[in-house]
């Protein structure tokens, strides 16, 4: 029988939603407290686990890893799976890499990885080790997606990864970002945690004092590593490590060499970089550089800058650090799931829940060694035991018809138990030989004594601790690296941009969107040929700015500065290249400077008859591209017209050749994100094509031909106009 439920359409977007976003946050971008990883991370890690691609075996296709992950474990793409397995295996992304990937798996430049069927992986030593040992022993197991097989929830990771190899992850209205940190200082820090609960975060910050990022660099903000660790969010200040290379002979000239980069520059910010700076060359702010090269390797990072002689070192780095992104911020949000929620944690949360892990799964660890050896010191008391009585049991077994009669009377007659009696009969006779039987005196004798450990270690807590101290000690042993970043309190790096001599310039545009800035002398001497041959010519100011308008509705401010000078037979430099104008789909319709619309108002006309009159005030932004009006679907601006004079009229023209004249007066003044109110009443398919302001012209462009403005009567807005032919 159909059920029909009414529910309000709100509460159920809410609901909906809601659940969404807990999925998002939960199952997919947020790392869990307890292993550090991802869902996605995770399963990759215990397929390659599942399919043998251990350190010591043949490294295995991407491909195959990605498809097996995403058959049993993670149904979300093979883009997702295929990503995390490079990102595991880049070791300037993270501080310890989990996989060990063969083939071109990217570069620090920001060059991608080859697709999935021509790169291999297998899993590093240091990931099996840490992250997948006694992974039988110890975590829970969930059935996967659609319960055909069962994953862990989550791995038994031994070390705090949240903090080795850090996390960063956008779900739905949070995100994380967690800088990775030094192996040798991280177990160092769980040691001094696990051996004093009530240590404080700046005891624990002797032993591991920031972060440690794989690309090295300088955290130039060392005094508040304090607050982000007490809060579990803050900023970062991130520094290049920047290197002076003295020319040995005259002849050579000398070089600020880049060692190490940021961490937040891996990928498309080197390359970014080096435009930065030669933009700066460019517009005469680092004149001194005199040649840029990137000459990184498989051997490390290494961006040369040429400097030409007795240049100022120290103002070239200022320059380099306030204006490129040498130095940057790196924002921390140490934010996990626990116990299914997301919480944001400070130093010693992370530790809390990393060591309750810890104690959980070597509970669950040392019971499960304790009932295997609680069942082999049984099995062997036993076999022990029938050495002394072996005539006896060979008379039983013997005299036995069959092999459960023969367990039954070994049972009844000897009081063997059901364990041992499955054993002795099971038993080689080579076993009675008396070094073996010597053997198995020495392997009850350690069996004991593991089972005494064991049950020492579930019973104390200290106990507990010691075995978890050696493990960490143990890690750090083999596995720990040298730090790499340098923690400091640098001072803040100083520019002070030289004062600009004001000029007068003419910035000039041809039909094509190309541009560029003349000085006044070349305009004044060809002022007519400059005319002739550009659609825009603005005097300016070069502290000035440009505003553009286009039809798309936006306006693309520049400042004269960033506008390349030429000669006027320079072809200049397009448009798209200085702003975020788009030739494919806007067309510039009009051009001017900040100062001339200073006090004035603007008037905007579509091409569906809306008009309005806004105030220039209203476009005093440093926002490099704003939106200058609200258009309807499907519209676009013809005009934009400057106006300082109220006392004057307006025309449209339409693409039928009605011309319509009506008083500026009528024209309502209104916000920029407005749409604007009826100009003039429009036939079927009608567009507006122009609109001209009397006191700027005496004429009118109808057809390409001229019709003058005196011939015009004055009608109210909103009227249907006059067909006109232009003489």
């Amino acid at each position: 029988m159909e059920k029909i439920i009414k529910t309000e359409y709100g509460e159920e977007m809410q609901k909906s939603y809601l659940d969404y976003s807990m999925s998002v946050i939960t199952s997919r971008a947020i790392p869990d407290a307890r292993d550090g990883l991802k869902p996605v991370q995770r399963r990759v890690l215990y397929d390659m686990s599942e399919l043998r691609t251990t350190h010591d075996k043949p490294h295995r296709k991407s491909a195959r890893i990605v498809g097996d992950a995403m058959g049993k474990y993670h149904p979300h793409g093979d883009s997702s799976i295929y990503e995390t397995l490079v990102v595991l295996s880049q070791s300037w992304k993270k501080g310890m890499p989990l996989v060990d990937g063969h083939g071109n798996f990217g570069s620090i430049e920001g060059d991608g990885a080859a697709a999935m069927r021509y790169t291999e992986a297998r899993l590093q030593k240091f990931t099996e080790d840490v992250y997948l040992k006694d992974l039988d022993k110890t975590v829970e197991y969930v059935p996967n997606y659609d319960g055909d097989t069962v994953e862990p929830e989550v791995l038994p990771v031994r070390i705090p990864n949240l903090l080795v190899n850090g996390a960063d992850g956008i779900a739905v209205g949070m995100s994380t970002s967690i800088p990775p940190h030094n192996l040798g200082e991280v177990c160092d820090a769980c040691i001094a945690y696990i051996r004093n609960r009530d240590i404080t975060i700046p005891e624990l910050m002797r032993v591991m004092p920031g972060p440690d990022f794989p690309t090295g660099g300088i955290i130039a903000n060392k005094s508040e590593l304090q607050s982000v660790y007490m809060t579990g969010v803050g900023k970062l200040k991130l520094r290049g490590k920047v290197e002076v290379e003295l020319g040995r002979r005259k002849t050579d000239k000398d070089k600020l060499v880049i060692t190490e980069i940021p961490y937040t520059m891996i990928g498309a910010g080197i390359g970014k970089f080096l435009e930065d700076v030669a933009s700066l060359v460019e517009s005469k702010k680092l004149p001194e550089i005199v040649d840029i090269s990137n000459q990184s390797d498989k051997d490390g990072m290494r961006i040369v800058l040429e400097l030409k002689k007795d240049a100022d070192i120290d103002k070239i780095t200022n320059i380099l650090y306030k204006k490129t992104k040498l130095e940057d911020t790196f924002g921390v949000n140490m934010l996990a799931i626990v116990h299914g929620r997301p919480e944001t944690l400070d130093l010693k949360g992370i530790l809390s829940n990393y060591l309750d892990f810890q104690y959980e799964n070597q509970t669950k660890k040392y019971n499960v060694l304790l009932a295997k050896a609680l069942d082999r010191q049984e099995v062997e008391e036993g076999l022990i035991r029938a050495c002394d009585v072996i005539d006896e049991i060979i008379k039983i077994i013997r005299s036995s018809k069959t092999r459960d009669q023969a367990k039954e009377r070994l049972m009844s007659e000897l009081g063997f138990t059901e364990r041992q009696t499955q054993a002795i009969l099971e038993m080689r006779l080579y076993k009675l030989i008396g070094l073996e039987i010597d053997a198995l005196l020495a392997e009850n004798k350690e069996t004991k004594k593991n089972i005494k450990i064991y049950r020492d270690i579930l019973k104390s807590k200290s106990s507990m601790d010691e075995v978890l101290i050696a493990d960490l000690e143990g890690i750090k042993k083999e596995y720990a690296i040298a730090r790499r970043t340098r923690l400091e309190d640098a001072e803040e790096a100083v520019y002070e941009e030289p004062p600009v001599e004001e000029e007068e310039v003419v910035f000039v545009m041809d039909k094509f969107g190309y541009c560029k800035t003349i000085d006044r002398a070349t305009y004044d001497r060809n002022a007519e040929n400059v005319e002739t041959d550009y659609r825009f010519v603005v005097p300016v100011w070069n502290i000035d700015k440009m505003c553009i308008f286009t039809s798309a509705g936006n306006m693309h401010s520049v400042k004269v500065l960033d506008i390349p000078s030429g000669k006027l037979k320079d072809k200049g430099t397009p448009l798209d290249n200085i702003c975020k104008y788009s030739s494919e789909n806007e067309e510039v319709l009009a051009v001017y400077s900040s100062a001339e619309m200073d006090g004035c108002n603007m008037v905007f006309v579509t091409a569906g008859s809306l008009i309005k009159k806004v105030p220039c005030s209203e476009f005093e932004t440093n926002n490099r591209t704003v939106s200058s009006t609200k258009l309807a679907d499907g519209d676009k601006l013809v005009s934009v017209i400057l106006i300082n004079v109220p006392e004057t009229d307006i025309v449209l023209v339409t693409d039928n050749d009605y011309v319509l004249r009506f008083p500026m007066s009528e024209i309502s003044e209104m916000k920029k994100t407005s749409k604007g109110e009826k100009g003039m009443k429009l036939g079927k398919d009608e567009k507006i094509v122009s609109a001209w302001i009397i006191g700027a012209t005496s004429s009118i462009k109808v057809r390409g031909r001229d019709l003058q403005i005196g011939r015009l009567s004055v009608s109210h807005r909103y009227g249907r106009g006059s067909k006109v032919r232009p003489q």
